[in-house]
């Protein structure tokens, strides 16, 4: 069964239509997506999700397991190689 897709604005007057009960403003979440780092490669989602838990920075992610991280909603397995590569690249890794 399909939603409907249903009109909204955001708090900053954006207006987009969605079918989820999903809030996130596309414009918001595109103004604040980072030009730089390992949370600029990942998709909304995956981003959103490693952010509502706090993991900013790739020495919390390093704490994490593999298994833990996929566990989040918003996670899937074609995120996982891109946060591999960025903590190879600093020398870290998964727990």
């Amino acid at each position: 069964m399909m939603r409907e897709t249903t009109l909204r604005i955001c708090e900053k007057g954006h207006r987009y239509y969605k079918k989820t009960d999903c809030n996130t403003c596309p414009k918001c979440e595109q103004d604040e997506k980072p030009i730089e780092g390992f949370l600029a490669r990942l998709s909304s989602p995956a981003r959103s999700a490693l952010i509502h838990e706090g993991i900013t920075t790739l020495e919390q992610l390093a704490q994490h397991t593999e298994k833990d991280i996929l566990k989040l909603h918003g996670i899937g397995r074609a995120s996982i190689p891109t946060m591999k590569a960025a903590l190879e690249e600093k020398g870290l890794s998964f727990k």
